[in-house]
């Protein structure tokens, strides 16, 4: 990782480019649950593994034992629908960073256009791999991703207090020719009744994007408990994520409680080097993807509640 990755705060690569009407994906909307979306999806479609003879990998973390199935050449798991959360951004509940110049970009730490804050914390580099189940597995190439996540201090620009008047761990990249986008960030903390967790949607290119309402999938990407861990105990500033941690679990978790293992991502590195987060995302057909409700008890918007200083 290059020193400017590395300290944060000596810049932010912004490409001057706006993603218009926002996605409009308003908290009302019907995502479906997990478990039924993975009945629906078959597991990434039936026709999809028929391809190929399945083949299951498991791998264990400190979180506990994770198994994905996937086809023999490769195709990965179709990843389950999930709620965006009451923290978007997108001008369904209020804010909408989606149309300012300046959100396309790599580097996400620091906040553009008219703000000029700096997210603190653990570097962390974001790999997705893309692939267009709906295309035999095929790298999502030109696929563009909307993602976000919280500070360390579990705060989400725009709206918890403190953090109105910033933007940042909020942008767009568009998936290369392999199907992958790469975001730089830092770790984000964890807060109370939710795991570690970061948000991100799927676009078929950044013109329909552009359009808005039009997300393929909106999910969210679980991280191991064991990086958490590290990086909660190397930096102070993650100091209130340490109980927090040690409060949940990814069964209990209100998003992740009914299967984890095409959300859990693989990390590596080291806190003072940096972390390095991959995970391959299988992306069904729209019309396989459809919302449920919150649920009774959940606040609007999906589960979660509002982070530490939270409106």
């Amino acid at each position: 990782m290059s020193a400017h990755h590395a300290h944060r705060g000596d810049g932010v690569e912004v490409h001057d480019l706006g993603l218009g009407l926002g996605l409009g994906l308003g908290h009302d909307m019907k995502v479906m649950s997990r478990r039924s979306a993975l009945t629906f999806f078959g597991v990434a479609g039936a026709a999809t593994v028929a391809a190929g003879c399945a083949s299951t990998t498991t791998r264990t973390t400190a979180a506990g034992t994770a198994s994905a199935t996937v086809a023999a050449t490769g195709t990965a798991t179709a990843i389950p629908q999930e709620t965006a959360g009451p923290y978007p951004g997108d001008g369904s509940n209020g804010p909408n960073v989606l149309i300012e110049s300046g959100v396309v970009r790599r580097d996400i730490t620091g906040s553009f256009g008219s703000y000029s804050g700096v997210a603190h914390g653990v570097p962390m580099t974001l790999e997705l791999a893309l692939q267009d189940l709906a295309n035999n597995g095929a790298a999502g190439a030109g696929m563009a991703v909307y993602l976000w996540h919280c500070d360390r201090d579990g705060k989400y620009s725009l709206y918890s207090d403190g953090a109105t008047a910033q933007n940042y761990l909020r942008g767009v990249q568009v998936a290369d020719a392999d199907g992958k986008v790469t975001f730089e960030s830092v770790f984000p903390g964890c807060y109370s009744g939710r795991w570690t967790h970061i948000h991100f949607e799927v676009y078929d290119s950044l013109a329909v994007a552009v359009a808005g309402d039009n997300a393929r999938l909106t999910s969210q990407i679980a991280l191991p408990q064991d990086a958490c861990a590290a990086v909660y105990a190397y930096d102070s500033g993650y100091a209130k994520s340490i109980p927090n941690l040690a409060d949940t679990s990814l069964a209990s978790d209100n998003v992740f409680g009914d299967g984890w293992d095409a959300e859990l991502a693989t990390v590596s590195g080291t806190p003072a080097s940096g972390m390095s987060v991959a995970l391959t995302v299988g992306v069904a057909e729209k019309s396989q993807s459809t919302r449920s409700d919150n649920g009774p008890g959940r606040p609007p918007g999906g589960p979660g509640g509002p982070p530490p200083g939270g409106r």
